[in-house]
């Protein structure tokens, strides 16, 4: 993302453009292909066809979960990040309240700025407002570039 466009709740959204377009089209093709090849050509070769449309489709798992697998680890460093930065802004008394906030709603928050994260939380645990939710409550934005 440029830094002359401010981030917000609309874009703050990223891809990867070799992952998301390039190597998904690839992937897309490749199974297109294996079904036509396997259409035109099912008496030459009545077992490979169908063989090389599941490999195929079998591609599709790894890219899949090679996404999800850094996705997960960077979930996890923004609980403990939100985490720490609640223990820093929040009163010595609300700390335990920090760890019934869930995964989920800790990611919403990372992009509330300090000036508001507190009150986000304590909204966030008395109407178990989602991610999405507390997104859209927002008013002061701390972009993350950092995430794809």
């Amino acid at each position: 993302m440029s830094k002359s466009s401010e981030q917000n709740l609309k874009n703050h959204g990223r891809l990867d453009p070799p992952v998301h377009f390039v190597l998904f089209a690839i992937l897309v093709a490749n199974l297109v292909f294996s079904v036509i090849h396997m259409i035109h050509h099912r008496q030459d070769a009545y077992f490979a066809g169908p063989w090389f449309v599941v490999l195929s489709l079998a591609v599709f798992i790894p890219f899949v979960k090679l996404r999800m697998y850094p996705l997960k680890v960077q979930d996890r460093v923004i609980r403990l990040e939100e985490r720490i930065r609640l223990q820093a802004l929040a009163p010595t008394e609300w700390h335990s309240q920090i760890y019934r906030l869930s995964e989920d709603q800790l990611i919403g928050l990372r992009f509330a700025a300090d000036d508001e994260v507190l009150e986000l939380a304590k909204q966030a645990l008395e109407q178990n407002l989602d991610r999405k939710q507390i997104k859209e409550r927002i008013k002061s934005w701390r972009a993350d570039n950092w995430r794809i």
